[in-house]
């Protein structure tokens, strides 16, 4: 039997379509407010991001990648926005978008894998907390009998538990990532018959695939299909969109700004599905951690500790930035490479989601992360 809910799952199948790089989870709950995370998986360089142009450090250990700053949002006398989100910062001059920056989870190495996970569990260290600080949040709320659904080749670590969540992943095969692509590429550096093979199926790939093209026309699907589930009375009103590419080891000028120019289609695509829905919605942005400070030999970044995350939404309280800086100078650096953390991503989710759905401050923190102990969730973020 065809009923409304499998109609609009058939639907969003439909819309995704072959080859989508971005997967989606999606949770219902009755409430007219609507959630969507947007989780960077890789580690979004933060400094590349919003980029901190009046450090006085900034510019000499940035290089080449202080230039892309020449031509950014200029958010205030301290940061600016990269010029590949001029959606988000037409959104931070309506004062519907914050940053928050120099912000991480309680994890302190540099391992993807690990890293995702305390983001995604709430935990205090990798694999110390078994559900999804996402599923966790679905009891908190006021919701139906209504069941959640993720499309998704698997079901992201932030929405498992107690709280059911079904699943559907489309029977295709995923193309190859550019983080994948471009470890071939150093891979093959060394060898000079497979280096010119290589690089040559590379410039015949992006001649006859339009990958920068493409890429904007998926981002810009998976924002209008998020809207799409969340828009109807009976539809979702938590989402996750899983975005990749973030690991910009090598050549992450060019990387970096193809992945925000994406994620900047998306956010744009979500609003403008989502018509004055938006007014209800919270958009939150995060990544497992950030990037180091100084450029490396091929002209990208590595694992690093702190990064930035962005709030977005009409109840916003945006048109800052949120920041305790700690500085780019060597001495000011995490274990001497990191940007230094001095906020709790922890505390910004708890405090942000407390106000947006009216609830308890402390128990939502509590609930959301209890391996960290009684927080202060940050208030004021959220009107």
């Amino acid at each position: 039997m065809l009923d409304r809910r499998s109609f609009l799952v058939r639907g969003a199948l439909a819309t995704i379509g072959a080859g989508a790089m971005s997967r989606m989870a999606f949770a219902r709950a009755a409430t007219q407010r609507r959630f969507v995370f947007i989780i960077q998986r890789g580690a979004a360089d933060g400094v590349g991001t919003v980029m901190p142009v009046g450090d006085p450090a900034y510019a000499a250990i940035r290089h080449a990648f202080a230039e892309d700053a020449a031509t950014g949002a200029k958010l205030d006398a301290l940061f600016t926005l990269h010029p590949a989100m001029p959606k988000a910062a037409g959104l931070y001059r309506q004062r519907s978008a914050l940053f928050v920056h120099a912000v991480a989870s309680p994890y302190r190495d540099r391992s993807h894998f690990d890293g995702q996970n305390v983001l995604e569990t709430g935990g205090n260290s990798a694999y110390q907390v078994r559900d999804g600080w996402l599923n966790r949040l679905l009891s908190l709320l006021p919701h139906d009998e209504a069941r959640a659904i993720a499309v998704s080749a698997t079901m992201p670590v932030a929405l498992r538990g107690s709280n059911e969540v079904a699943s559907y992943a489309p029977s295709v095969l995923p193309d190859a990532s550019d983080d994948l692509l471009q470890r071939v590429t150093m891979l093959y550096q060394g060898d000079a018959q497979l280096h010119a093979l290589w690089s040559e199926a590379m410039s015949i790939r992006g001649l006859a695939g339009d990958e920068a093209e493409e890429n904007g026309r998926e981002a810009a699907a998976n924002g209008r299909l998020a809207a799409q589930l969340l828009l109807p009375a009976d539809g979702a009103r938590i989402a996750m969109i899983e975005t990749g590419g973030w690991d910009t080891h090598g050549a992450q000028r060019a990387r970096l700004a193809g992945g925000l120019t994406r994620l900047d289609t998306m956010i744009d695509a979500l609003r403008i599905g989502l018509g004055p829905v938006w007014q209800d919605t919270l958009v939150l942005v995060a990544t497992e951690f950030g990037r180091t400070v100084a450029v490396n030999g091929t002209g990208g970044t590595d694992h690093g500790t702190a990064a930035a995350a962005m709030l977005l939404g009409g109840n916003v309280r945006g048109g800052r930035v949120l920041a305790d800086w700690p500085g780019l100078a060597p001495a000011q650096l995490y274990e001497q490479r990191d940007l230094r953390p001095t906020m709790r991503l922890d505390d910004v989710i708890s405090g942000a989601l407390s106000r947006h759905f009216g609830l308890d401050p402390e128990r939502t923190g509590a609930v959301l992360f209890p391996a960290l102990g009684k927080r202060a969730p940050i208030s004021g973020l959220v009107a």
